[in-house]
């Protein structure tokens, strides 16, 4: 099968990523990458291993290999040595002002029937009061846990050592 993205680099090229992966201050991330490049270059002066071969040598799978390659030819010898960079798809449930009124409510007194509140009833009062459309115990947990300091002088979180 015909390589789709076919790496060749220049001499340039070469003698940059060879002195990268000898030189000592490069983490081994960018060092495993260049060396994948350095197999697989097609260039000139490039061994021109397949990806197979040069997984083999690199300890990574094939897989990662073509990728690495793909990178290299579509974004460039720089971007194919660094980490890609994570993109979160989620917005927070809760903003500034909705994390206040969170802290001011757990703050209050429990409802009725209730000695305290549970991370529970908390949820389902905030989805009551509009402030989110919906809202998960667990994300309330981590709210009110980052507030900790603020809900321990309000008697609301008890210590151990208390």
């Amino acid at each position: 099968m015909k390589k789709r993205y076919v790496v060749k680099l220049t001499p340039e090229e070469r003698c940059q990523l060879e002195g990268l992966i000898n030189r000592g201050g490069e983490s081994a991330y960018r060092r495993r990458r260049a060396q994948v490049l350095l197999l697989v270059d097609e260039g000139e002066h490039g061994p021109a291993l397949i990806d197979r071969d040069a997984a083999e040598q690199t300890g990574f799978s094939r897989r990662t290999v073509e990728l690495i390659r793909e990178r290299c030819v579509k974004e460039g010898l720089a971007a194919a040595l660094t980490r890609k960079e994570r993109s979160r798809g989620r917005t927070r449930k809760l903003d500034g002002e909705g994390e206040a009124r969170l802290v001011s409510l757990a703050c209050s007194d429990a409802p009725e029937g209730y000695a305290r509140w549970t991370l529970q009833l908390l949820a389902d009062r905030l989805v009551e009061l509009n402030i989110v459309d919906s809202i998960s115990h667990e994300c309330v947990r981590r709210v009110l846990k980052k507030h900790h300091q603020a809900l321990a002088e309000a008697d609301v979180v008890h210590t151990a050592t208390g």
